[in-house]
This record gives structure tokens, sequence and C-alpha cells, in this order.
């Protein structure tokens, strides 16, 4: 590689490093000391505070997304409350606003459980594209989305996100917490976790220990999921899915879930802010 060729490549990308590291050195500050926003929440926010922020101080926004539908011993809205508690954990950390919570999604095989809500996927794809839209048309520009609940969802908000990324000209990130964080999972728990599995469950005991009713709770609860191919049952027997046969089972010990917590909300922060550094960049 010639000389003037290194030049000419170092001078097109300083822009894109200079404006990587101010950006996160505003990440660091805004972790400490006094916000410059009255609230990072949407819904509290005034239109004209918004106004000054958004997208000059703020360019990312984390919209979480979940559904309603058993879980065990934990609530019915696990699903919704666990990406909403990441996004007030971290909002400041990556300097992003929180949008209002998407509470109701494609449930599934668990629909039939009382208190459930299953919305289907020709109403649930375009009315999470609008938001999605919306929040592009407001000035973000980096927008992600902290999803509670796996299942088709995941395909949903994956592919919704592609498209308005490519049509708005803006950057989408979709990260599923519990899969994120499996290796989290093992490294606290010593095992694999499940759906309302101990991973879950002490996340949710971490975020508000009332909404956890241990004297409830019986292994009957419990089912392992099937390995693909062998079987499928709709309704799910049970409303505690397992991943590994024989593992996963609560345990609701506090000082693990407080531990959990903090290293999950510890990796989502890291990676988003890792994300949105490596996308400025490359000047995208």
């Amino acid at each position: 590689m010639s000389k003037l060729f290194t030049l000419i490549l170092l001078a097109a990308t300083l822009p894109n490093i200079i404006l990587a590291q101010v950006s996160e050195k505003k990440t660091l500050q805004n972790q400490t000391g006094k916000d410059f926003v009255s609230t990072r929440e949407m819904d509290r926010i005034n239109w004209m505070e918004f106004r000054e922020a958004v997208p000059t101080k703020i360019q990312t926004v984390l919209l979480s997304t979940g559904t309603l539908e058993p879980h065990g011993v934990i609530n019915n809205g696990a699903d919704n409350t666990a990406p909403t508690a990441i996004a007030h954990k971290i909002a400041r950390r990556v300097n992003a606003l929180i949008a209002p919570t998407l509470p109701y999604g494609i449930t599934g095989s668990m629909e039939a459980y009382p208190g459930a809500f299953q919305i289907s996927e020709a109403a649930y794809r375009p009315f999470v594209k609008q938001i999605l839209e919306g929040l592009a048309k407001n000035g973000f520009r980096n927008i992600i989305i902290l999803n509670g609940h796996g299942g088709g969802q995941t395909a949903v908000l994956n592919s919704v996100a592609a498209e308005v990324a490519v049509e708005k000209k803006v950057k989408t990130l979709v990260i599923n917490w519990w899969s994120f964080a499996s290796d989290e999972t093992k490294e606290v728990f010593g095992e694999d976790g499940g759906h309302a599995g101990l991973n879950e469950t002490a996340f949710i005991q971490a975020i508000d220990p009332t909404l956890v009713h241990a004297e409830k709770y019986n292994s009957d609860l419990a089912t392992a999921y099937p390995p693909a191919g062998t079987w499928s049952a709709t309704p799910f027997p049970s409303s505690i899915g397992l991943y590994q046969k024989g593992q996963g089972y609560p345990k609701f010990e506090q000082k693990k879930a407080d531990e959990y917590f903090i290293k999950v909300t510890d990796k989502v922060a890291n990676l988003i802010n890792e994300v949105v550094r490596k996308w400025n960049l490359a000047g995208l």
C-alpha cells in the first residue's frame, strides 16, 4: 500500500474516529452527575424539551417489546417487565430515550392460559413497523428493540427492523435479552434456564420480588421443551418450559438474582454502546 493511499484513507476515516470518540466520551459523562434532560421516558418528556434533545443530544431510543402469557409463579407480564427494567437501568449509560413498552405480542402456544393475549402477525407486523417509522420520523437514528418474548415474534421484529432500517435510513438493533445472556445464566446459576425458569424468574425477582410467588411453586409446573421433530402440544402443557431436561427449575435465591440482573444489564448496555460506536466509525 502506497504512502499516498494510506494518507488518503486516514484523512477519510479520521472524522468518523473523532466522532466515535466524542460519542463515547458523552456516553461516559451521561452516566454520572445530573442528567441533561428531566426524564428519559418519551411519554413523560415535554415536546419542547424533546425538540431540544433529539437528535442533537440524543440519537438512540430503546423500545421494549413483550406480551402477556403465563410464567410459572411470576407475573403474566414478565416479558414486558424484564425489557422495560433493562431500558430504565441502561438509558443514561447508552444515552437513549425510552419509548413506551409495547405490551401485547404474538404469544403462540400459551395463548390458552388465563390472562394471556394473542395478537396475529397480520396485525402485529404493520403496527410495529409504524411505531419504528414514527421513531425515525421523530429524529432517532439508532432504534434499539429490547425484546422480552421469543417464538414467532422474534422473527417478525428482526424482519420489520431490517425493513425500516433500509427504508428510513436509520440503524436498528434487536436484542432478545434471555438468549443473549445465556452465558451469564450458566455463569451465575451453573446450568441452563428456561421460559419462566430459574433465569427469568431470578430476573423478575431482582426487579420486583413482590411479583414472585414462590409459595405457589412445585416442580410439576415445569416441562422440558421437546427436541425438534419429536412432539408438539398446543397449548404447551406447562407454564415453565425448560431449555434442557433436568435443568432450569426456579430456585428463588435473591443474591444470585441481583447478581444476574447486574450482569445481564451490563452486557446489554455494552453491546449497544459497541454497536453504536462501530456504526459511527463506519460513518453510517
